[in-house]
């Protein structure tokens, strides 16, 4: 799913627009008891808790693709044996949440696989969404809609005791001590399913939601939903980092790292207007070094790396590997961040066989908040 599909989805999470038929729950303390299951319809419930619900979705389907809303895809053995998760979670589906059996099914599989130490609630609900067609000029046409969207919405949120504290009791007008009660957070994790790929249903896959987009729950991924777990973000940052080190040797300088973080951010700025985030598999990355001035050997040893480290036919998501808002240089004593913009006020010298970083100075300097651009004017003269 791209940022424009996540977002026809989201902008029905409101109390006119939204559609759900049942939302069913439950509440797992931390011995891993189910201390309460519900199952109710949805816009039966008071307002209130409507309005509550609705938020726990929105943020269900928050951040960015490729960090907090990941796509997979399901294996094939998923699909075809009898005990697969995506024939569960098509079981789970077509019941639109009535079967009492399937629910407990799927609350016992997240109790077994989810690490959470703590109280939390596991959220479940059903929507039939009738896809509208779009005009040419970008105008929902409810009357010519021909297919229906059928899926099912997870939240995983933590259930905390609030904060003790003083309150002010309006029936009694005193200050007395506040009632501790269990309050359910934003969600952890969750999954839509199935995802919403050209606008229409995608049975072979899902959207996995992590709020630490570098703490992705394998057990949940690979147990639970039975897909195969990408690298976090940070990972990916690392992967790539620790490649091109190996790969480039004693031709890892400055000035070729510095190329490498410009064309990559060059190539975000113009995938700006594409709804998919950018990826870059093997070829792309090949195609960015030789772009970088890395000589073709060079490459070659890249490519063999990245099949062994990230995959043959994987990729890694630009913006995981390259910071667009700022360019670090990094001693064990100092580190100099530089406008991503103008990388050509820094570079390297070597002055009496000394290494030198070299920053050109324009006519406004602050050492800790002085201004002192002036004083090294002078002295320059």
């Amino acid at each position: 799913m791209n940022k424009k599909e996540i977002s026809e989805i989201k902008k029905r999470f409101t109390k006119t627009k939204c559609s759900f038929t049942r939302l069913c729950g439950c509440y797992v303390d931390a011995d891993k008891e189910k201390r309460l299951t519900l199952k109710e319809a949805f816009l039966g419930l008071p307002e209130e808790e409507m309005f509550k619900y609705i938020d726990i979705f929105r943020k269900t389907l928050s951040g960015s693709v490729g960090r907090t809303m990941i796509n997979m895809e399901f294996p094939t053995k998923q699909e075809t044996e009898e005990e697969g998760t995506q024939r569960f979670l098509m079981k789970l589906l077509e019941s639109k949440l009535q079967d009492d059996d399937l629910l407990n099914q799927f609350y016992d599989k997240i109790i077994e696989n989810y690490g959470f130490a703590e109280n939390y609630f596991i959220i479940l609900v059903h929507d039939a969404y009738d896809i509208p067609k779009i005009t040419t000029d970008g105008i929902e046409n409810f009357d010519a809609s021909e297919y229906v969207y059928d899926y099912i919405l997870c939240s995983i949120c933590p259930v905390k005791l609030t904060k003790p504290g003083l309150c002010y009791n309006a029936e009694t007008n005193h200050i007395q001590d506040r009632v501790r009660d269990w309050l359910v957070q934003p969600p952890e994790l969750g999954f839509l399913f199935p995802a919403f790929n050209d606008r229409n249903m995608d049975i072979h896959s899902l959207l996995y939601y992590s709020k630490n987009s570098d703490e992705l729950d394998l057990a949940i991924t690979e147990n639970v939903l039975g897909c195969q777990l990408p690298l976090p973000p940070k990972s990916q940052k690392e992967t790539f980092n620790n490649i091109i080190e190996e790969s480039l040797g004693l031709d890892c300088d400055y000035e070729v790292v510095k190329l490498i973080h410009e064309n990559l951010n060059e190539m975000i700025v113009e995938n700006e207007e594409n709804p998919e985030p950018l990826a870059l598999d093997k070829t792309d990355m090949a195609k960015l070094l030789q772009k970088s001035g890395v000589e073709e050997e060079k490459i070659e040893v890249f490519e063999n790396r990245f099949d062994e480290t990230v995959g043959e036919k994987e990729s890694l998501m630009a913006a995981n590997i390259t910071n667009t808002r700022k360019f670090e240089v990094k001693t064990p004593d100092i580190t100099v961040n530089v406008n991503p913009e103008r990388t050509d006020l820094v570079e390297t010298k070597v002055i009496d066989g000394v290494p030198y970083l070299m920053i050109q100075l324009n006519d406004l300097v602050e050492v800790n908040g002085i201004q002192v651009v002036s004083d090294l004017a002078s002295k320059t003269e």
